[in-house]
């Protein structure tokens, strides 16, 4: 933990400031991803709600100001965060190989965004998408995270 008195470490120059910022903004790109496609993505009912319409899972009962601020704070914050990255990688202060972590996290984040949509649609009868993205989309997001995970582990043991 850095404390109040160890703060002149980290701001002593641009650089390590940099270093430092890496880690949190790809943290906050790979929450912020999911968060933000399912807003951007919309509602995928094919009914509207008076028609009392069936639901693989009921949508989250949040407001429609919520579900804004949600979606615009998570849509500011990714683009933020990888613009934070990208510049800290054309400074080679992210070591570009973090790429290969860092893309199949946010696809992974992708799917799961709007996989939620499509799991949440309300529909008249069976909703045949929910199923295809339980049998699709679970196992490519389950791939993503081992691969994710596996290069993470390379990539540690390879510095150390």
């Amino acid at each position: 933990m850095i404390w109040p008195a160890q703060w002149h470490r980290l701001t002593d120059s641009p650089e390590s400031l940099a270093k430092w910022a890496i880690v949190p903004a790809a943290v906050g790109l790979v929450m912020a991803i999911p968060i933000a496609t399912w807003w951007l993505v919309g509602d995928q009912s094919t009914v509207p709600a008076s028609a009392d319409p069936d639901y693989a899972f009921q949508p989250l009962d949040i407001g429609l100001c919520a579900e804004h601020a949600a979606g615009i704070g998570s849509t500011v914050l990714a683009v933020v965060t990888l613009m934070t990255l990208v510049w800290a990688a054309r400074r080679h202060h992210l070591d570009i190989r973090w790429w290969s972590v860092l893309v199949p996290l946010l696809a992974a984040g992708s799917i799961v965004g709007s996989g939620w949509r499509v799991l949440t649609a309300g529909v008249i009868g069976a909703n045949i998408g929910a199923g295809l993205v339980i049998i699709f989309g679970g196992p490519v997001v389950a791939a993503l995270l081992i691969w994710a995970l596996a290069r993470s582990i390379h990539l540690l043991h390879r510095r150390a």
